[in-house]
């Protein structure tokens, strides 16, 4: 990706106001450490500030942890996963709360491009990965998911739910109904894994013909090990649950070294159960 300038930051003319206050478990992981329940707090970013600290936790998953290579704007901070994208994003942030209920360290993100930001920005993110033509219908009330990541002490469940009713909430008060995005799965044993689980989710959670999309650099499946009996990560598998299905092949991204799967999830398709939880349907 060439390099751009670092826009301003602007922010979206649609509703997204800061979510409510939620007391949270962090999950076993800190309890078994004898640490204190953390209580969380879900935000939309409105300063400059608050989007860096989503970036900075993103270089810290992205790069540290997973070995992404990045290609960032010119002029832009040392330590951030910064893309051109960013400045027309909503940018979705869990917080922990210290022991006097101040916000403190960012552990949870998502970014979130609307239909019309989508348009100022030329386009979605996802589209330099697929050909996304049969969505063209969907785009009027479709927004894009994008890199979302957890801290890893905090990916026991409390973090991504936190994140995933404010996601709910804040479509349903702009009037959007679908969510796309590309749910990344490591390639470090070479891609034998990611192949194997686009096998087996082919089977039982691809969208109709309609919906599909093509990836510009296809993952080479056929000569992958692609016949392992593997199981979804824990996000795939949350998505999963919630009534999303795949668009098709995944897509190679040599830069973060991963297969990334085109998924798309309907508020319209959200089982029941989930539909008490995030739309608080009787």
């Amino acid at each position: 990706m060439r390099d751009l300038p670092l826009p301003t930051l602007p922010f979206s003319e649609l509703h997204a106001p800061q979510a409510p206050r939620r007391s949270l478990p962090a999950g076993s992981a800190m309890e078994s450490q004898g640490l204190a329940r953390t209580r969380l707090d879900v935000v939309w970013a409105r300063t400059e500030e608050e989007v860096r600290q989503a970036q900075r936790l993103r270089y810290r998953v992205f790069v540290k942890e997973m070995g992404a290579r990045l290609s960032v704007p010119q002029g832009a901070p040392a330590g951030h996963d910064i893309d051109s994208f960013d400045p027309f994003c909503e940018h979705l942030l869990v917080r922990t709360l210290d022991e006097h209920g101040r916000p403190d360290e960012v552990i949870g993100t998502y970014r979130v491009l609307t239909p019309a930001a989508a348009l100022r920005a030329g386009g979605l993110y996802s589209e330099t990965e697929f050909d996304l033509t049969r969505l063209r219908s969907l785009r009027p009330q479709m927004v894009e998911l994008g890199r979302s990541c957890v801290h890893p002490e905090h990916r026991s469940g409390g973090a991504i739910m936190a994140l995933w009713g404010a996601l709910a909430e804040f479509m349903l008060r702009n009037g959007l109904d679908t969510m796309i995005g590309c749910a990344s799965v490591s390639m470090r044993d070479g891609g034998h894994y990611a192949a194997s689980l686009w096998k087996q989710l082919e089977k039982t959670h691809l969208a109709g013909i309609e919906w599909q999309v093509r990836p510009r650099l296809p993952l080479p499946v056929d000569e992958l090990r692609h016949d392992m009996s593997v199981e979804a990560p824990p996000l795939i598998k949350g998505y999963l649950r919630c009534g999303a299905r795949i668009l098709g092949r995944p897509a190679w991204d040599p830069d973060f070294n991963t297969a990334d799967l085109p998924m798309m999830m309907r508020i319209a398709d959200l089982p029941a159960r989930y539909r008490r939880h995030f739309l608080n349907e009787a």
